[in-house]
């Protein structure tokens, strides 16, 4: 009995224990704000260095003025009445060599008659008597002499105009120009030299109407 008592009894002290007042939590101390991080400097881009003026450029030199293209050799297709063209003579040149041709022809011709008229005169003075052939005076052999050089004069003018003539027909024929030796070209430097020519400078031999 006296142990129900005193089992009872604690469990009244028990109860009469106030309950221990949960201890109140700490306050947690506000974090401090973070400072505000300062703002980065903009870091100055660096000043571009100002380009340097590009040089002026150089006057360009004025092109030199263009010479004027020289006028065109007629092509060897363009006909020319009475000039037959080839391969390495066109039209215009033979045009050009007839014409010294021709004018050629017209002086000796004229020059072949003088002479000849010359010493048809002297050998009628002779045959008239006017002369003397003695050995004292020797007018007679000068007279002879005269004409003797008349006459071989206008054999070599009309020697040269049958050379003109025929140079005048190959200008024709289209066959002008070309050496009847070796039948290469004439160059044309000697062709207008000397227009009636037959033969190169190498193939050249003397003698009268060989040129």
């Amino acid at each position: 009995m006296a142990t129900r008592d005193a089992a009872s009894a604690k469990k009244s002290a028990k109860k009469a224990a106030p309950a221990k007042k949960a201890a109140p939590a700490p306050a947690k101390k506000a974090a401090p704000a973070k400072k505000a991080a300062p703002a980065k400097k903009a870091a100055p881009a660096p000043a571009k260095k100002a380009a340097p003026a590009k040089k002026a450029a150089p006057a360009k030199k004025a092109a030199p003025a263009k010479k004027a293209a020289p006028a065109k050799k007629a092509a060897p297709g363009k006909r020319i009445p009475g000039v037959k063209a080839s391969a390495e003579f066109d039209s215009e040149f033979l045009a050009e060599q007839r014409r010294a041709l021709q004018a050629e022809l017209v002086r000796l011709t004229g020059q072949a008659a003088r002479l000849e008229d010359e010493a048809n005169a002297l050998i009628e003075e002779a045959e008239m008597g006017d002369v003397q052939f003695d050995e004292e005076s020797g007018e007679g052999d000068t007279m002879v002499v005269e004409r003797e050089r008349d006459l071989a004069l206008s054999a070599q003018a009309r020697q040269t105009i049958a050379e003109i003539e025929a140079a005048l027909q190959r200008i024709t024929d289209g066959t002008y120009g070309y050496s009847s030796v070796s039948g290469r070209p004439i160059p044309r430097e000697r062709l207008e030299a000397l227009p009636w020519t037959t033969v190169l400078v190498e193939e050249k031999v003397g003698g009268l109407g060989r040129r």
